[in-house]
């Protein structure tokens, strides 16, 4: 053969597979994260993992906060641990059953709740009705002790009642004009204020604020009539402010790190001390040091510092963790959907949660002022816990409403068990297998 010595044909070469560039194992970790990150249920399994961990989480701090005053006011140490695990079980009623209402259902409770809350927080003004607590009247005593504070149920009513307002008004497309996105939203919302602050609670007030404006650009408001309604709530609050001489002092404890030669922001500064007590790790569940009456409310609104003292920053980041993936699946909640009921719902009580917890734990920290409301579902109080966990099972119906969610929650299975025919008799026994039926899955777009 041409070209060959040995007249023999050249032997082939053997051809090498091409080299392909080793994946970053950073890169790797990222895009699997980033994939079961956007799988239909996250949101579901965020909502009702996070809420849940966050109970009972605070039933424990609850009960190591709550010993020291109970013995105090020569009651058993688990006193007011008892009262918050009977609210967390009757809460959890409320969650279930609102996760398991339609839609349409939840709509049809926003008015009976509105009147409902306000008819309550107008009882609080009673003489012999309403009680006064740590200087706010804005109780009701329910006999014993045992006490409802109506203004918790008044944030879920605004929810859910603006939520069907405004989706009502977009089902008209009213919403462009400014007098049909004001009207009634505003004036109830500002009835609802003017209700709280009749009781002196400035901290829940400033939540309703928050919950309003949360409505108000879910909705679409144009930036001045956001800005307009912001101004006039701003000036209304700094009037209020300016006529309290307790509120001006709480504005003028952000940032204390040592108490005034009268006492003033002795419960920010020893706040302060708990959180740098506590090291990275804490020193131990039940070993706090602040909690043994240097720290007014460590198992109410200061429940986040003892947190810090006994668990760490460890406990207190991963607290914070499990309140942002809160946020952010009602977030994805409210940006997925294509009904507008579910999505101003959704925001508002993702709105409400937020930043409520931003409140709280600001003022521990003292990079805000001390507004006296609890830590959502961690704090000690059953009229704040009720409310937020029905709350809770709103976004947990809405996230199992959507379509994807819905269509990965039909394809599930039993892996053991019996299938039955089709006239219901027990079949043979068979092992069901990893296979799914896709005639049992709707499409995504499907509602």
């Amino acid at each position: 053969m041409p070209g060959s010595r040995t007249g023999r044909p050249p032997a082939p070469r053997a051809v090498r597979p091409p080299v392909t560039p080793r994946e970053n194992p950073v890169v790797r970790y990222y895009t699997r994260a980033r994939k079961a990150w956007d799988r239909p249920l996250t949101a579901y399994y965020l909502i009702l993992g996070g809420s849940m961990l966050i109970t009972v989480l605070g039933l424990v701090m609850v009960y190591s906060a709550s010993q020291i005053t109970a013995l105090q006011m020569s009651l058993p140490g688990s006193y007011f641990f008892r009262k918050q695990l009977l609210a967390a079980v009757i809460g959890a009623g409320l969650l279930y059953a609102a996760s398991r209402m339609p839609v349409k259902l939840h709509r049809a409770l926003a008015y009976p709740i509105l009147a409902g809350a306000v008819f309550m927080m107008a009882l609080v003004q009673v003489p012999g009705i309403g009680m006064a607590v740590n200087g706010n009247q804005n109780w009701i005593s329910l006999g014993g002790s045992f006490q409802v504070q109506p203004s918790e149920f008044g944030k879920l009513a605004l929810v859910l009642w603006g939520a069907d307002l405004l989706a009502r008004k977009q089902d008209k497309k009213l919403l462009a004009q400014w007098k049909h996105m004001l009207v009634p939203l505003v004036p109830v919302a500002f009835m609802l204020l003017g209700l709280i602050m009749l009781g002196g609670d400035m901290g829940t007030a400033i939540i309703v604020t928050a919950i309003l404006f949360g409505l108000l650009w879910l909705a679409g408001a144009p930036t001045r009539l956001f800005v307009g309604v912001l101004a006039v709530a701003g000036a209304i609050g700094a009037l209020l402010i300016q006529t309290n001489s307790n509120r001006l002092d709480r504005f003028a404890c952000i940032g204390a790190t040592e108490m005034g030669p009268d006492g003033s922001c002795w419960q920010a500064v020893h706040g302060i001390y708990a959180l740098a007590s506590g090291g990275l790790f804490g020193s131990g569940l039940g070993a706090s040091v602040e909690k043994w009456g240097q720290l007014p409310e460590a198992h109410t609104d200061f429940i986040f510092a003892v947190t810090g003292e006994e668990l760490g920053l460890a406990g207190t980041l991963s607290v914070l963790a499990l309140f942002a993936a809160l946020g952010y699946a009602g977030i994805r909640v409210a940006g997925r959907t294509e009904d507008p009921f579910v999505r101003y719902a959704a925001g508002g009580v993702t709105t409400w949660i937020t930043a409520q917890a931003v409140i709280n734990m600001g003022a521990v920290l003292g990079l805000l002022p001390i507004a006296g409301v609890p830590l959502p579902l961690f704090s000690y109080g059953g009229s704040a816990l009720l409310p937020t966990m029905f709350a809770i099972g709103l976004l947990i119906a809405f996230a199992r409403d959507e379509p994807a969610a819905r269509a990965a929650l039909a394809m599930r299975q039993p892996r053991f068990g019996r299938k039955r025919g089709a006239g219901g008799s027990a079949g043979p026994r068979r092992w069901n297998t990893m296979r799914r039926r896709t005639s049992a899955v709707r499409s995504s777009g499907e509602r």
